[in-house]
């Protein structure tokens, strides 16, 4: 399979990892629409929001853990941050495997585009 992601979760394609378990990792977005501009993404490829099961249940909170985490790590929480998932390209994802951005460290505004 030819998934940007699976390779940075893979570690054959190079990406600044800030977080990272048996199930879930997180770097750095490449273009930030934010100071803080994060990537969590499931190491399991699943190509869009869409595509989620049942048996993926526990795998979506665990990424919404880590943002959390995350965002506090940053020390961002309670200031605020922002949470997206895209699915499909009318939706803005571009990347065919299910990832959340975690935005921060700016007021976000609505609605967001």
């Amino acid at each position: 399979m030819d998934c940007l992601f699976c390779k940075i979760a893979s570690g054959t394609f190079p990406a600044n990892i800030i977080y990272q378990d048996d199930n879930v990792i997180a770097f750095d977005d490449i273009a930030p629409k934010a100071p803080e501009h994060k990537i969590i993404i499931p190491r399991k490829h699943i190509a869009t929001l869409n595509d989620i099961n049942s048996d993926d249940t526990v795998l979506i909170g665990q990424m919404t853990q880590a943002a959390v985490s995350l965002a506090k790590s940053l020390n961002m929480a309670e200031a605020g941050y922002r949470t997206v998932m895209n699915c499909n390209a009318g939706g803005g994802q571009t990347v065919f495997h299910i990832h959340m951005h975690l935005l921060g460290g700016r007021q976000m505004t609505w609605p967001p585009g």
